[in-house]
Formats: C-alpha cells, sequence, structure tokens
C-alpha cells in the first residue's frame, strides 16, 4: 500500500501522465453480415482482461470528489491503467455491482453504484464487462436493468445478466482484430438472492454443461474465439480452491472435432489475486483481484491490503494455421496493479516503480501469486 506522502505524489504524477498521454481508442462493436475477411486480411489482436470493479461507499464519495461535487466521474480513478487497456484489440472488465438511481448509491451489503461508472469505463478503453456476480440481484431486476441500461448507453458491451429472455440466450460478440469472440459469463452464487421465479434468466449461474453447451454454441454460430468469465472461488484464498480447479481441468479438457471449445478462462471473486496457469493448452486466470475497492476487511475483520491489489491479463491470439484451427495465444503476460486506496487511483505498479515510487514489495508478492502454479514455464511474463 503506498501511504506516504512522497509515494502518493509520485504514484499521482504517473497516473496523470498516462491518462493524459493515451488517446482513446475506437470501439468497433460486431458487423452482422459482414464477409469472411480473407487471409490477407487476417492478422492476429491482443486481448486485455482486468478484475472486479466494487463499488464501497468510500469509493463512491471518491467519484463525487473528483467529478467537483456534482455528479461523479470515475475516469480519473481509472486513469493510470488506460495506458494498458486503450491499446488492446478487445479489453475487458468485471462490473460486480449494479447500479441505482436518482443518487440512491450505496456500498457493502447491497451495492447500488453510481451509472457514471460505466461512462468511466468507456473512457478508460472498455470495449465489454462481465456483469455476472454473487452481487447481481442486489436491487433485483430493475438493478440488472439500470446497469445493463447504463452499460449500452456508454458503449460497453455486456455478459452474464440480462434484461429479458431473449437477451439471456443471445451470446455477446465483439469484433477482435480480424477474430468474431464470444464472451460468456456466470456467476458461482447470488447472496442466497433467489433467482426471481418469473426471470428465471436473469443471471447466468455456474454449471458445467451449461457453459459447454453455451461454448459449443457460439462456435457454431462463427465464434472464432470464446472467453469465459467466472465469478467463483473461495474469498481471501490466494490458492484456487477445489471448485476452480476442477471445473479449469473439466472445461479446457472440452473439444469439438478436436477443436477446445473454450480459448481463454478469466476469474474473478476471490478479492485477492490468485494464479495464472495453462491447463490442458487453455490459459486460465484463476483470479484478477479487485480492481477498484475500497479499504477491504478480511474474514479475520482486519484490513487486509491484498484486497486492493490485483492484475491485468494481456494475450496476443494469432491466427490457426489452417483453416478451422484453434486462435492460439502466442504471448501471456500480466501486469500487477494497485488501488491506491488514499490517492482513490488505480496504479501500474511496474509503471509506478519507474517513477519512483516504492512498491517493489507489493509488486513482488503479486508476481510471486501469479506465477505460483508453474505459469513462467509456460510463457507467462509480467508486462507494463
Amino acid at each position: 500500500m503506498i501511504a506516504r506522502s512522497r509515494q502518493v505524489a509520485l504514484v499521482l504524477t504517473f497516473v496523470l501522465a498516462a491518462g493524459a498521454a493515451c488517446q482513446a481508442r475506437e470501439h468497433r462493436p460486431p458487423e452482422p453480415g459482414r464477409p469472411a475477411p480473407s487471409a490477407a486480411e487476417r492478422r492476429g489482436f491482443t486481448l486485455v482482461a482486468s478484475g472486479d470493479v466494487l463499488p464501497h461507499s468510500s469509493i463512491i464519495e471518491r467519484a463525487r470528489y473528483d467529478a467537483g461535487g456534482t455528479g461523479y466521474d470515475f475516469r480519473p480513478m481509472l486513469s493510470g491503467i488506460r495506458s494498458v487497456v486503450a491499446p488492446a484489440d478487445v479489453a475487458l472488465c468485471h462490473m460486480e455491482t449494479v447500479y441505482g438511481a436518482d443518487g440512491d448509491y450505496t456500498g457493502y451489503p447491497l451495492f447500488r453504484s453510481p451509472p457514471e461508472v460505466a461512462h468511466g469505463l468507456a473512457a478508460t478503453g472498455y470495449d465489454g464487462c462481465s456483469t455476472a456476480s454473487n452481487h447481481s440481484l442486489d436491487d433485483g431486476v430493475a438493478g440488472i436493468r439500470r446497469t445493463l441500461d447504463a452499460l449500452d448507453r456508454a458503449g460497453v458491451r455486456h455478459a452474464g445478466s440480462a434484461r429479458s429472455e431473449r437477451e439471456a440466450r443471445t451470446a455477446t460478440v465483439l469484433r477482435a482484430g480480424a477474430a468474431r469472440l464470444t464472451h460468456l459469463a456466470y456467476t458461482y452464487d447470488t447472496n442466497g438472492i433467489p433467482l426471481p421465479p418469473d426471470s428465471p434468466w436473469a443471471v447466468n449461474l455456474v454449471d458445467e454443461a451449461r457453459i459447454v453447451a453455451d461454448a459449443r454454441a457460439a462456435r457454431r454460430a462463427g465464434a472464432d474465439v470464446v472467453v469465459v468469465s467466472l465469478h467463483w472461488g473461495t474469498e481471501w484464498q490466494e490458492a484456487p480452491d477445489g471448485q476452480q480447479t476442477g471445473l479449469a481441468r473439466s472445461l479446457t479438457a472440452s473439444q469439438t472435432g478436436g477443436r477446445p471449445d473454450i480459448d481463454l478462462i478469466l476469474g474473478t471473486h476471490a478479492h485477492v489475486p490468485q494464479a495464472y496457469e495453462k491447463v490442458n493448452g487453455t490459459w486460465v486466470i484463476y483470479g484478477m483481484g479487485d480492481q477498484i475497492a475500497g479499504a477491504m476487511t478480511n474474514h479475520e475483520g482486519l484490513q487486509d491490503p491484498r484486497g486492493n491489489q490485483s492484475t491485468v491479463g494481456r494475450f496476443t491470439f494469432a491466427p490457426p494455421a489452417r483453416p478451422g484451427g484453434r486462435w492460439e495465444v502466442t504471448r501471456a503476460e500480466f501486469v500487477p496493479q494497485l488501488f491506491d486506496v488514499d490517492a482513490g487511483r488505480v496504479v501500474n505498479l511496474n509503471r509506478a516503480l519507474e517513477q519512483g515510487a516504492e512498491v517493489h514489495a507489493v509488486r513482488d508478492r503479486i508476481r510471486d501469486v501469479v506465477l505460483s502454479r508453474g505459469a513462467a514455464q509456460d510463457g507467462l511474463v509480467m508486462g507494463k
């Protein structure tokens, strides 16, 4: 955690410089009916993914301060990671909470976040977010509707929750360079809040058979790459639990015609960074950690700085060598980051180190967790 004033000043200098230097990327939605690109047009793409956006009351207050006391502005909060997110061909986040209305915004335990979060995500360069989490039903189906409406207005795609049965049955498709990418998302639970009897499709729950069926349906519909976001695992536990490792093995082993049904798994929920691992030839991030959250208290009632540490995953995909083959990950990277609760900013730790901030211990601890299951031997490297 960056606590001393010199460190905060250095980090803020870095954040503001990074935000000013990076230009917004054009958002390219899917193009229905677009003919398949020729061999000459085909190229690889880079995908970036990050962890939980979890606005506690302190985060909401900070966004109001950054807006000058009128409205809410989440752009400054995220500006320090924009130089990583915006250049990617496709960038995915995890929107853990739902949005409130008319100033009725709350933090834990039942979250209702300002809809201005969506604009902040779009301005940072995110193309889509997973929205299936244990907080998806904190404000019922009305909260889901407001959240997805706001994301739509901001031009940010979403997967994992729905406003109608038809929407729930429609896959989220994004253009990633020359590839057609389908994003699927599921959560282990909704904190015991039952799915509404008249809207059982409102939130996707983790079910192995359904995930495989959805991935295969996406492939039949023309998906070149299938990415699955899973809200899973045990809170505050750095090692993936048995559910995570077991489901990762079975999902990555699923194939159709010798081609894996799923190309990448992105994990959220644990509040702490977890390992990356290549399982059956497919990259799995068990948990990226919280990208935005207030000061976090663990199960022992102690403030735990790990709850404000996370990673961004960055994967470079190359087109298949033969028609119908798999898009392969040719470069896998992770970028360690921190949410500085004192400054109210997301910090790219490697860039902060270049600016002189004393964050070696935090960066190195995250690196050790990420590499704890042998990912370095499969080519995972730390990026900036």
